[in-house]
């Protein structure tokens, strides 16, 4: 989430940083606009709890009972606007930070403007695109025949956008995940972890998923747990909330799991084969 300090001394450059993501300039003035509220009642709420205080403290000097009870009628009325405020601070405050929560990260000044992928820059390119002397065959079809791939079971058990590995094909699946954590724990000095493959909100708020991408995602509503849709949400909240001393970084994690997703942001995109299913290993 963006700092609020952005917003408040630099609401320009978030409005050009938002339209260079294709996201509403406008965003910022609703952010601006409810930081505003938000500071005026919380300090009116000080205020008045200032003015509470202080009559508190009178009633006890005051002798004459009439007056000891006019006072403390103020300060129940006082003790009543306080408590109509705080509702309304909380409503502002949750207001301000779930559209903070969904306003993207702002790009550097140097990267390349752009409306779809279409006006992608290549900054970089590494071998040459291989040159068939046949018609080469999609991955489901030469999954099929050499028997490794099966989406016609994958979907009687589970429905669209799920498959089965079968012989060679999970072999072949198991020997990867195991070379790429190999590859990283032995030469690259990585610790590696097996986090829960369900986790709880904050995790995934942490991390962006949450709330932009929550129709994207599985939940167990019963248990307020969520799936992950990549490894990368249990580690890098792993020390949530803890204090690391300087000494102990860098802390390098490498992970595999089974992640989940939705994909309901992509119909009629790579739909065919397993580029975009709901259950995956990574």
């Amino acid at each position: 989430m963006l700092d609020i300090r952005l917003f408040r001394d630099e609401p320009d450059q978030v409005r050009e940083g938002l339209r260079r993501v294709g996201a509403d300039p406008d965003l910022v003035d609703q952010v601006r606009a409810l930081d505003e509220r938000r500071r005026a009642v919380e300090t009116e709420v000080t205020n008045l709890r200032a003015q509470r205080n202080a009559g508190s403290k009178e009633i006890g000097r005051l002798k004459d009972p009439a007056a000891r009870e006019a006072r403390m009628a103020e300060m129940r009325a006082l003790g009543d606007r306080i408590a109509e405020l705080e509702v309304e601070l909380d409503r502002l405050a949750s207001e301000q930070r779930e559209l903070m929560l969904a306003i993207p990260n702002l790009p550097l000044p140097e990267v390349p403007y752009g409306v779809d992928e279409r006006d992608n820059v290549v900054v970089k390119t590494v071998g040459e695109p291989r040159q068939f002397d046949f018609q080469p065959m999609s991955h489901w079809e030469l999954g099929a025949a050499l028997g490794i791939l099966d989406i016609e079971r994958g979907t009687k058990l589970s429905g669209s956008r799920f498959y089965v590995l079968r012989g060679l094909g999970a072999a072949l699946q198991r020997a990867l995940i195991t070379f790429m954590l190999d590859l990283h724990i032995q030469k690259h000095g990585y610790t590696e972890v097996y986090p829960p493959a369900l986790v709880r909100e904050h995790c995934l708020v942490g991390t962006g998923n949450l709330p932009k991408f929550g129709d994207n995602l599985y939940r167990d509503a019963e248990e307020d747990l969520w799936l992950i849709p990549t490894a990368e949400v249990p580690v890098t909240n792993l020390h949530r909330e803890e204090i690391l001393e300087a000494s102990q970084l860098p802390l390098k994690y490498v992970a595999y799991t089974p992640c989940f997703r939705r994909e309901k942001a992509s119909a009629g995109r790579d739909v065919r084969g397993i580029k975009r299913v709901h259950q995956f290993d990574k």
